[in-house]
């Protein structure tokens, strides 16, 4: 009845298959409602302090089909003219963050929900600070079977957020739905896939 995609996937092999139904408010700092983006994460010790420093060092991203783990990271760098081309995937946003903190790569793109999840919950936190964020683009969307009427979903979702206590909302990081057109996920790049 009810799941949630990235948008990269949603764009790249659910639209037209599937109902977008909402896109979760996380209110994240520098990011509109409904929309994140990600964080370039490196170790503490780490000297080098831009994102062009670490155009030949080893990235970590999480899956080939994620949008705040490789699309959007990959079209950041192409904007500061490079490619990232010593990768490795790590199967999600936790690993790659403990990947960097343990020196088998030296950089990560995490989306900023996760990265303040990681801060609040994990000590591998302590281990990395960010260098660089990307252009936030719509966060990841509610979707449904294709023909079903989104409306009774979105009041559902938005009703069920709304019960939540302040301190629960705070804890999932979780404040509101927002209704963005599909339009809005398909004009995001889609660069080419990693190497590895």
């Amino acid at each position: 009845m009810l799941s949630q995609t990235c948008g990269f996937p949603y764009r790249a092999r659910l639209h037209g298959h599937v109902t977008l139904v909402a896109t979760p408010d996380y209110r994240l700092e520098h990011c509109p409602p409904g929309h994140y983006a990600s964080v370039f994460v490196a170790r503490v010790d780490d000297p080098r302090n831009n994102l062009t420093a670490f155009a030949e060092g080893r990235f970590a991203y999480n899956e080939r089909l994620s949008q705040s783990g490789w699309a959007a990271p990959a079209t950041h760098a192409a904007n500061c003219g490079f490619s990232f081309v010593n990768t490795c995937s790590t199967g999600s946003h936790a690993a790659s963050a403990l990947a960097v903190a343990e020196g088998r790569a030296d950089l990560c793109a995490l989306d900023a929900q996760s990265w303040r999840l990681i801060q609040a919950h994990d000590s591998v936190a302590k281990r990395l600070r960010v260098i660089d964020r990307t252009t936030p683009t719509p966060a990841l969307p509610y979707i449904t079977a294709s023909g079903t009427d989104p409306d009774r979903l979105r009041r559902a979702l938005a009703e069920a957020i709304d019960a939540l206590s302040n301190g629960d909302r705070d804890k999932l990081g979780l404040y509101g739905i927002v209704v963005l057109p599909p339009e809005a996920y398909l004009q995001v790049p889609t660069p080419s896939p990693p190497p590895a």
